[in-house]
């Protein structure tokens, strides 16, 4: 009897006992569970194969800032004689500094006070120097930052660290970072522009390299001496083809491209070049009318007044309102901030080409309702010290009237996007030569306005050579005072 049921559960398909239908239906949860698992990984492979990686993305949480205008001061600025007033430095000005001199890059002398008278601003009262009353004037939308410090004195890698977080090993820079992470809103334009007038700054396009991300994240450089479009944009018209020509020779470019690319899976390099073909197209009309300032009221030109750095800044405005994440700016070519002799009248003059413009940009983006999620930073790649440089050959030419580089303490703000307006974070010493209270390292910084945008530095990685890489490296730990 027993070998009959057997029999006959064998060869009747609707006979299923309970270890058949246990077996049978674990199995197809598996199938259930593998399937779901295969799809998520298609979707996933599907997305990284995606043609545009510019797309707009999700950060990791809400997000306070939306967009960066980094406004690079280049050659390090003096915090003593901006935003951070020293008055010991008047009682001890042509003495030593009690304590001996300060070790920076080249000799050092006795305390040098500054130039500059300090003025308190705003509600928050907040002292500023005479070289920047537009900007003071609002000074309770900004926060300072009076304890930043660097690794080293030296230009190079403390503009590669500034700017890329790293100052010695190819990194991507911030706004390849930004654009990797958040892509842009206007697929039309670049997704991160670096503004510098008069040719590249020191360490040239490194500044804004996308190291290992992919090339379509790196910034596109743009000589804002230049006036006439033609000259801002190379080719930027094409006055012998139709647009509907040349979008067939695109479309044929596209074809080719794509079959060239089927047969090299993964060339960095070749996806990123047709992803520029394709934007230098779509940015024909759109980049022309983003450039052009004079399509801005005349009273709007005239409140960002006159020169390379006001239009530049303009500009910048116009960018990131038509949808790009990231704008850096540059006062200029070399070390304009530099002023390892006759600070007064070069930093007079270098704070005199930028104050109004940057002044009106936070007043305009203010008006719009932009400045709540447009993050502005200033600053440079370091400060300067409180005393003065002692002659030597090549770097001061003789005279006793400027400031060497510093790295142990300088200032920087940012302003808009989720920053405490109105507000002084930490403190240099009495002097003005160290961060010493609230210290803030570009690492630190670093991490805190990717909080702004979103982003947890820690789990905000690219995975390159066998591990995951970040922004910050291994280093950085969120201000969290400095946010509203």
């Amino acid at each position: 009897m027993q070998n009959a049921a057997a029999q006959n559960r064998n060869h009747s398909p609707a006979a299923v006992d309970r270890r058949d239908m246990l077996t049978r239906c674990g199995m197809g949860f598996g199938g259930l569970a593998l399937g779901a698992m295969l799809k998520s990984d298609a979707a996933q492979a599907a997305a990284a194969r995606s043609t545009n990686p510019l797309l707009p993305k999700v950060a990791h949480f809400p997000a306070k800032a939306k967009r960066v205008i980094h406004l690079f001061m280049n050659g390090g600025p003096s915090h003593v004689d901006t935003f951070d007033p020293k008055p010991a430095l008047l009682k001890h000005g042509g003495k030593l500094i009690p304590g001996g001199n300060l070790k920076t890059e080249r000799p050092t002398g006795a305390a040098f006070p500054s130039p500059f008278r300090f003025r308190k601003h705003g509600e928050s009262g907040t002292e500023v120097s005479e070289l920047f009353p537009n900007v003071a004037e609002s000074i309770d939308e900004i926060a300072v930052i009076r304890s930043m410090h660097a690794d080293v004195p030296n230009h190079e890698p403390s503009l590669l660290l500034m700017n890329c977080g790293e100052a010695r090993l190819v990194r991507p820079s911030f706004g390849s970072w930004l654009t990797y992470g958040l892509g842009t809103e206007n697929q039309n334009l670049p997704a991160f522009v670096s503004m510098c007038p008069g040719g590249y700054p020191i360490q040239e396009s490194q500044n804004w390299q996308s190291g290992f991300l992919p090339g379509v994240y790196q910034g596109t450089y743009v000589d804002t001496k230049h006036t006439q479009i033609e000259k801002l944009i190379a080719n930027i018209r094409n006055d012998r083809v139709m647009p509907q020509q040349q979008s067939l020779q695109l479309d044929l470019l596209r074809q080719l491209n794509a079959k060239h690319l089927s047969e090299r899976t993964g060339d960095a390099q070749l996806e990123s070049r047709i992803q520029s073909f394709e934007l230098a197209f779509r940015m024909q009309t759109e980049a022309a009318d983003a450039f052009d300032v004079t399509r801005e009221p005349k009273h709007i030109r005239d409140m960002y007044g006159e020169g390379v750095q006001a239009r530049q800044i303009l500009i910048a405005r116009r960018l990131i309102e038509r949808g790009v994440r990231f704008v850096q700016l540059w006062h200029g070519a070399g070390q304009p901030w530099d002023n390892h002799d006759d600070i007064e009248v070069n930093h007079r003059r270098l704070a005199k080409e930028c104050d109004q413009a940057i002044g009106a940009l936070l007043k305009d983006l203010k008006q719009r309702g932009m400045l709540e999620d447009t993050l502005v930073i200033w600053g440079g790649e370091f400060g300067r010290t409180p005393v003065v440089e002692l002659p030597k050959k090549g770097s001061n030419a003789g005279k006793i009237n400027g400031r060497d580089h510093n790295h142990w303490g300088f200032t920087m703000w940012l302003a808009g996007g989720g920053v405490r307006g109105g507000y002084v974070h930490g403190a240099t010493d009495e002097f003005g030569f160290k961060a010493v209270e609230n210290k803030v390292h570009v690492h630190d910084l670093h991490a805190t306005v990717l909080k702004l945008l979103g982003f947890d530095h820690e789990k905000f990685t690219y995975h390159y050579a066998g591990r995951d890489f970040r922004f910050t490296d291994v280093h950085g730990h969120v201000v969290d005072e400095l946010i509203a």
